[in-house]
């Protein structure tokens, strides 16, 4: 058995036939750009207000993807500190630095259109 074989996919966004108001739309953009400035803090503020309002599930889950998306950003980029030693380290953080800003202007794209996004690459440590 490989160690492969339990590794499993992310979990797909949630379906809904209508799509999710203009403020929540607005609230699900923020919490992605809010990202590229303040890591997980910004994304964390959003979702901790939003998680226990069962009419804001599109927020919730998209403040959620957007912090679990941060928290990975965050762990490469310690990743990179440890490895300035044999100087790795500062060829890669520009690297995830580039791939954070990216990876957040899709989402916040995509939010703002009602459509759920999930990060690739990204550890799921918030259920």
């Amino acid at each position: 058995m490989s160690e492969f074989d339990n590794v499993t996919a992310p979990p797909p966004p949630p379906t809904s036939l209508d799509p999710a108001p203009a403020d929540q739309r607005t609230m699900a953009l923020a919490a992605h750009l809010l990202g590229i400035f303040t890591w997980f803090i910004g994304p964390l503020v959003i979702w901790l207000i939003n998680k226990d309002d069962a009419s804001k599930a599109f927020v919730t889950d998209q403040a959620k993807e957007a912090l679990n998306f941060q928290i990975t950003i965050a762990i490469a980029m310690a990743i990179c500190v440890v490895l300035m030693i044999v100087f790795i380290g500062a060829l890669l953080m520009p690297v995830v630095g580039v791939l954070n800003v990216v990876f957040c202007i899709i989402a916040a794209v995509k939010a703002n259109n009602g459509e759920a996004y999930r990060y690739p690459f990204t550890l799921r440590l918030i259920k």
